[in-house]
């Protein structure tokens, strides 16, 4: 449908009485005038973009797509009240059909200063799948036909997702009541290591373990998307050998471009194209910036967008720009705070390297800020850049739907 939504006007929580029903902060105007940008195209470039995005299904990896407080040192004050905002309106002037929500809940504070409880992301889920029940614009998505309806109808079909199976525990069987509430993708660690594996901040990565191994085997039987994006290189290398089904790196970049170990080196890449898995690209502040230039923009994301295709193939590269609407930067900056808070990083281990400073990083990402301009910009990149019509199908929803068939 491209930009054809059948979108009606709903908000977040419209049905609840506001300071009466749920506390209210100040939430970022979504589209900002100032940082909004579109790839400069000549007239007849702009048709071909909105005749492709009309045929073809578009699919976003990896978001956030929740309007954050105006005033990012709130942040924390908001987290505690285990209630997000889904941007309704503003993904409704975006191209996308189907989003894959990771929800918030390494930093769900609830019952916690660290996330990632138990307690907490159901709590989180529970809100969201309530709001979402008292609006008919956005498909909350258990199969991959929703997101083929969804394009059809004019409306967004949301996948549930969380980032880590921290909550889990030594908890199996939660990954099949994660599945009945509706969670169709989950990494297995987030940055720190857990029960299943090495996280990728970790300085000794010990790979998968027998739990995670048998999490595995779990989430396969389910039809439970894994996603390897913040683990170790060797956990994620394990967890694609142990799967006999395909996996997704749904945001990161290439670590060639840029040395950090947010990133993923050729070994893991290649070895995840051979396993017919896909990866999507990030565009966080910060992540896919590239050596040569260290300021991140559409340029530096479409950089490392090219190495993976031509390390890859064309057939294993999608997108997850992993934006929001609000301060991406302003949040960085209280995680670490929040994160001091919870008795974390007070300490420097001899040795361990880290990521570029917050403050160093810029403002905002010109061209991929939030998820209502990214993937528009994604594919006006590659019309501008000579990409056949076949080929921008494919990385804007066409890998991702082959992969979503494989395990779904």
């Amino acid at each position: 449908m491209g930009r054809k939504k059948k979108y009606q006007g709903y908000n977040a929580y419209q049905y609840l009485t506001p300071s009466v029903d749920y506390r209210v902060f100040k939430l970022r105007e979504a589209i900002k005038n100032d940082w909004t940008y579109a790839v400069p195209l000549s007239k007849a470039e702009e048709e071909r973009v909105e005749e492709i995005l009309e045929k073809n299904i578009v699919i976003d990896l990896h978001e956030h797509p929740t309007l954050m407080v105006e005033d990012a040192n709130q942040s924390i004050e908001m987290w505690k009240e285990g209630r997000e905002f889904m941007a309704y309106e503003a993904l409704s002037h975006s191209p996308l059909d189907a989003v894959f929500d990771n929800l918030m809940d390494g930093s769900a504070q609830i019952t916690s200063k660290h996330g990632w409880k138990w307690t907490d992301v159901i709590h989180d889920l529970g809100q969201r799948l309530c709001d979402i029940s008292h609006q008919n614009y956005v498909i909350h998505c258990k199969r991959l036909e929703d997101i083929i309806a969804a394009h059809k109808e004019g409306k967004l079909a949301w996948v549930a997702v969380l980032e880590s199976s921290s909550s889990i525990e030594n908890e199996m069987d939660r990954i099949d009541v994660l599945y009945g509430f509706g969670i169709r993708s989950m990494g297995l660690t987030y940055s720190e290591s857990n029960m299943l594996g090495s996280g990728l901040n970790e300085m000794k990565d010990g790979g998968l373990t027998d739990f995670g191994y048998d999490c595995v085997v779990r989430m396969n039987k389910v039809g439970m998307l894994i996603d390897v994006s913040h683990a170790g290189d060797q956990t994620a290398l394990d967890a694609i050998e142990s799967s006999k089904k395909p996996i997704i790196v749904s945001h990161a970049g290439a670590r060639t471009l840029l040395p950090i170990k947010r990133l993923f080196p050729d070994e893991v890449l290649q070895a995840l194209a051979e396993s017919d898995g896909v990866i999507g690209i990030e565009a966080a502040p910060g992540y896919t910036a590239t050596k040569e230039n260290p300021i991140p923009s559409i340029d530096t994301y479409m950089a490392h967008l090219e190495y993976c295709i031509e390390l890859m193939g064309i057939d294993h590269v999608g997108c997850g720009p992993d934006t929001l609407y609000g301060d991406h930067v302003g949040f960085y900056r209280l995680e670490d705070n929040r994160l001091l808070s919870a008795g974390l990083g007070h300490y420097s281990r001899p040795g361990k390297t880290s990521e570029p400073p917050v403050d160093q990083l810029p403002d905002y990402v010109r061209g991929m800020e939030n998820a209502t301009e990214a993937m528009n910009n994604v594919a006006r990149w590659l019309v501008k850049n000579g990409y056949s019509d076949r080929d921008i199908a494919k990385i804007i929803g066409g890998n991702a739907i082959r992969l979503l068939k494989a395990v779904w």
